[in-house]
């Protein structure tokens, strides 16, 4: 019975992680909170790699989705081929992982455990769902100058990684919301600003995976810790699967505001809770 209950629990996650990472609300804060209820009964060591699994079941979904504008290889008459305007949106992609990547190797450790609390995830809610509000009323009424991917430029994919850098360091500042905000500051539309942030979501969350599955290496594993490990990144695919397309198709009519009022009654919650109800 308590495999089977470990099992489900991996299922929840994975829906929540499928759910909460391609929307600016915060998979992190939203993982604090499922945990303090819902807590998996495994060590530190596998919950780190739990956290980091489930991720690059979501990530599965960005490729699977986006396969034909991500693979920058083809034939033609049997002979192979590269497209260029791929090729150099990969470029852009990792160029924007750049700033984060480096805070994350330098100090990743270090970062939670300054700021992976629920204090300071809720108060990174707040403060960034105020900036996804208040950045949509800035924009109101401008014309994006960005309105296809590939117009990205070099500068742009820089800047928006020093966003990225933000969410890094700040455990509940969202990546993808703090991708959203630097992109509509720096003129991207809406499904613009989106779409890169899943492209850009693909090295670094593979990045970040790989990072916590070396830090793994040597600790014992159990059948029972597999599979839910295997249930987790499969619901966190699924439901990104989902989650991605509807979001996508959402913003073609809607700005973002309704997830920054989200992220503050959520970190609102957090506070209270943890300030008041949390042993």
């Amino acid at each position: 019975m308590s495999t089977l209950i470990e099992i489900l629990k991996a299922l929840i996650y994975g829906l929540v992680e499928g759910v909460t990472e391609w929307l600016p609300i915060s998979s992190t804060g939203h993982m604090i909170l499922l945990d303090e209820f819902l807590g998996l009964n495994v060590t530190d060591a596998f919950w780190n790699l739990f956290l980091v699994v489930i991720q690059f079941g979501a990530i599965l979904a960005v490729v699977v989705l986006y396969w034909n504008k991500l693979w920058p290889f083809g034939l033609t008459d049997n002979r192979p081929y590269v497209k260029k305007d791929i090729l150099l949106l990969w470029v852009k992609c990792v160029i924007c992982c750049i700033p984060a990547a480096v805070v994350g190797l330098l100090f990743d450790d270090k970062l939670d455990e300054l700021f992976y609390n629920p204090t300071c995830v809720a108060l990174a809610l707040i403060v960034f769902g105020i900036g996804i509000i208040a950045t949509e009323i800035f924009r109101a009424g401008q014309r994006p100058r960005i309105r296809n991917v590939m117009e990205i430029t070099y500068k742009d994919a820089l800047l928006l990684g020093l966003f990225q850098v933000v969410a890094a360091i700040f455990p509940g500042a969202s990546r993808s919301g703090l991708m959203i905000i630097g992109g509509l500051l720096l003129g991207l539309n809406r499904r613009v600003a989106a779409r890169f942030s899943f492209y850009v979501a693909v090295p670094v969350m593979a990045g970040a995976s790989l990072l916590k599955m070396v830090k793994f290496i040597g600790n014992p594993i159990t059948v029972t810790e597999v599979i839910v490990l295997l249930v987790g990144m499969a619901s966190a695919f699924i439901v990104s699967m989902v989650v991605i397309r509807t979001i996508m198709n959402y913003v073609r009519t809607h700005n973002f505001k309704i997830f920054g009022y989200y992220r503050i009654a959520l970190g609102i919650l957090v506070l209270v809770y943890f300030g008041f109800f949390a042993k």
